[in-house]
């Protein structure tokens, strides 16, 4: 019985991806040196969501079997599995690895199919009987250590995040731990005070960290005057402050604005936290005549006008 051993818990399982986009090969991406870092931050970042913590869950090897992008899986703590499996059953996890994916690729959506397997059993078959998939998982011993090339992987992302807190000029107290991984939009949807709501145009709105569709829509939709923005915002936030946004439109000048705007924004919710609030983006959006926008944030453009 798992209950009664004195050893450790620990089991493995099998993660099969695929995208239902004929354009999205995962396979083909994370075999591209360009993009594989990318891909692995968003695998990194949806399994640490899905257990509330980066050491949650271990990555030991990817494989690429086209269209499959399988990743093997290690549990250390039933725990730990159990909210896994949690919000595998619930689809928390697959809209959160699409959510990464679409963030750290820079695409406007990247649909996904998960299946989940240990040994010969198919776990999805079996999601409603936690217990039973905890068995499963738990005679499946894992059958290696972590590839080599998840560990190059996993460091290789540990000197990014200290490179990004360098020039943002904040602290990282255990880089090592990855603590700085977790969701850039620390609580989404969540209100926060004191301003727990703000008025805009007559109209009074509940404040709350911004999420990865606000990311999103102000990268596309900010265009040319995404520098006025990020002067706006400035004002309160040390890591926009000169000459950072001069930096980010040389730096991404290739790119071009998409990206410039999307890395903007991405350096004010990386130093902000949950003080990266909807309220604060659409001052700074008002203060610059950008009313449009902050209305496709806010949700007042109909069906028809939204992309």
């Amino acid at each position: 019985k798992m209950a009664g051993s004195s050893a450790p818990w620990i089991g493995s399982a099998y993660l099969f991806l695929q995208s239902t986009c004929k354009t999205i090969v995962l396979p083909s991406l994370y075999e591209s040196p360009q993009k594989k870092h990318s891909v692995f931050k968003a695998l990194k970042l949806a399994l640490a969501d899905s257990t509330g913590s980066v050491n949650g869950v271990d990555m030991l090897k990817v494989h690429c079997s086209h269209p499959h992008l399988i990743v093997q899986l290690k549990f250390c703590k039933q725990e730990n599995c159990r909210q896994f499996l949690q919000s595998y059953r619930e689809g928390a996890l697959q809209e959160s690895l699409q959510n990464h994916l679409q963030l750290c690729l820079a695409m406007t959506t990247v649909p996904l199919e998960m299946e989940l397997k240990a040994g010969n059993e198919h776990l999805d078959n079996m999601l409603k009987d936690e217990d039973r998939c905890l068995e499963c998982i738990y005679r499946e011993k894992p059958d290696r250590l972590r590839d080599e090339e998840i560990t190059e992987l996993e460091e290789c992302l540990k000197s990014l995040i200290v490179h990004q807190s360098i020039n943002n000029n904040t602290a990282v107290k255990d880089c090592a731990s990855l603590n700085s991984l977790s969701l850039p939009y620390p609580s989404q949807g969540s209100t926060l005070s004191p301003q727990v709501t703000f008025v805009f145009q007559g109209q009074q709105f509940a404040n709350r960290t911004l999420t990865p569709d606000d990311h999103q829509k102000f990268a596309k939709l900010v265009s040319k005057k995404w520098k006025q923005v990020g002067r706006s915002l400035q004002k309160n936030c040390r890591a926009l402050r000169d000459p950072v946004i001069d930096n980010l439109a040389l730096e991404y000048d290739r790119e071009g604005l998409y990206e410039q705007a999307y890395q903007l924004l991405l350096r004010f919710i990386q130093s902000e936290g949950k003080k990266a609030t909807i309220a604060r983006l659409i001052a700074a959006l008002e203060e610059n005549g950008l009313i449009s926008l902050a209305e496709e944030l806010l949700g007042l453009h109909s069906n028809e006008d939204c992309f």
